[in-house]
C-alpha cells in the first residue's frame, strides 16, 4: 500500500511540476516533464524484479517503439494547432496516438510473437 502511494505522489508531483512550468516564461520546458521517465522507472523495476533481463530488454525495446506513436501525437498536435481550437486539436491527436499504438501493437505481436 506504501509503494501505491509513492507512485501516486509521484504522478502528482509531475502533474504539479508541468502546472507551475506552464506559467512561467519557460513554458515550454513543461513538454519535457511528461518525458522523465517515471513511469518507465517504475515498469522497469517491476519487470526487473519479477521476470528475467532478457524480458526487461524486451520492455526497454518496446518502449523504444513507444515513442512512434507519441512523435505522431506531438506532430498532430503541431500541425491540428493551425487548424483547430484547443479541444479539437487534442482530440484529433489523441485519436492519431492512439491509431499509432493500435499499429504498435498489431506489428508487434506479428513480427515478435513469442514476445506478445
Amino acid at each position: 500500500m506504501v509503494a501505491l502511494f509513492f507512485k501516486c505522489l509521484l504522478g502528482a508531483f509531475a502533474v504539479l511540476l508541468i502546472a507551475l512550468l506552464s506559467k512561467s516564461k519557460s513554458f515550454f520546458i513543461s513538454g519535457l516533464v511528461p518525458l522523465f521517465p517515471t513511469f518507465a522507472l517504475i515498469a522497469h523495476y517491476i519487470v526487473g524484479t519479477e521476470r528475467t533481463m532478457d524480458e526487461l530488454r524486451v520492455t526497454a525495446l518496446f518502449g523504444l517503439y513507444s515513442l512512434i506513436p507519441y512523435g505522431a501525437y506531438l506532430l498532430s498536435v503541431y500541425y491540428f494547432s493551425y487548424k483547430f481550437n484547443l479541444v479539437w486539436t487534442l482530440s484529433l491527436a489523441t485519436l492519431v496516438w492512439i491509431a499509432f499504438a493500435g499499429l504498435l501493437l498489431l506489428s508487434w505481436s506479428r513480427f515478435h510473437p513469442s514476445m506478445a
